[in-house]
């Protein structure tokens, strides 16, 4: 059944064996022995079948249905439907994949051979570049959807996005460690598309990286955890993006005092 699940979310997302084998850290005959059957995935895999995939665990084991659309499907999806946890996987409108890429690319160009850039502090940093440039401009920048999770903001579309940029030789996954713990970090092979980011775009995501990318996971973990849109959100629900208007002054990136009221989270 997990090997099934497996092959049909691969095919879906159109990633090869070999790319799904990369992001997981397999080789393509195992990935092709798992598909078939004859190999299982280890319960110290699956997590990184979840996270490649855009499947939760338990989709994966088949106790849970299968993601009906894939990307190509998104457009006709906007980013606030509400959506059963389980469908709520790849959420970035078509048209911001290519943004979602580039940002990824600049961050990664810019901080990411740093020792403490792990994926952990990349979720974090996505999170705050998102977040910041809505609160800013009532706009959004790549507007993926952002799950609560033990630490921290989690984009649910990075596990594909990665996967098919690694394919596409755009980034390369490398397992480190950092102070003794083990670390995924991506490596850029290609610059970003700067003609794809505005100026204001950009400004913003040097302003998050200027003040956040020295501190290590734990630290933009703990950060994280008191911004308005985590304290609102449930535990493994999606953090709403209106609630960046409710922030308190630490955190927030628009002068009110102008005479603009901090608009109200849509209920």
């Amino acid at each position: 059944m997990i090997g099934k699940n497996i092959r049909k979310l691969r095919e879906m997302l159109d990633i090869s064996q070999e790319a799904l084998g990369a992001a997981v850290g397999l080789t393509r005959p195992i990935i092709s022995q798992i598909e078939s059957g004859t190999r299982k995935v280890s319960a110290d895999e699956l997590p990184a079948f979840s996270c490649a995939l855009n499947a939760s665990v338990e989709q994966l084991l088949g106790t849970a249905l299968l993601p009906s659309v894939s990307i190509a499907a998104e457009p006709h999806i906007p980013y606030h439907a509400k959506t059963a946890p389980e469908a709520m996987r790849i959420s970035v409108p078509q048209k911001n994949l290519n943004k979602f890429r580039q940002v990824l690319l600049y961050i990664l160009n810019n901080v990411g051979a740093k020792p403490n850039i792990g994926e952990t502090v990349l979720y974090k940093l996505l999170y705050f570049i998102d977040f910041n440039f809505y609160e800013k401009y009532e706009e959004q920048l790549i507007g993926a959807t952002y799950i609560k999770n033990h630490h921290g903001p989690t984009p649910m579309e990075f596990g594909t996005l990665v996967t098919r940029m690694i394919e596409k030789g755009e980034i390369e996954k490398v397992k480190s460690g950092y102070f003794n713990f083990p670390q995924t970090k991506y490596l850029p092979r290609t610059a970003p598309d700067l003609a794809a980011l505005s100026a204001r775009e950009i400004k913003v995501i040097d302003q998050v990286l200027n003040k956040l990318s020295d501190m290590n996971a734990a630290q933009i973990s703990e950060y994280s955890h008191k911004d308005v849109p985590w304290l609102t959100a449930g535990k493994e629900e999606k953090i709403e993006y209106e609630a960046v208007f409710y922030r308190t002054p630490e955190y927030s990136v628009r002068d009110y005092r102008a005479g603009v009221k901090k608009r109200r989270p849509v209920s």
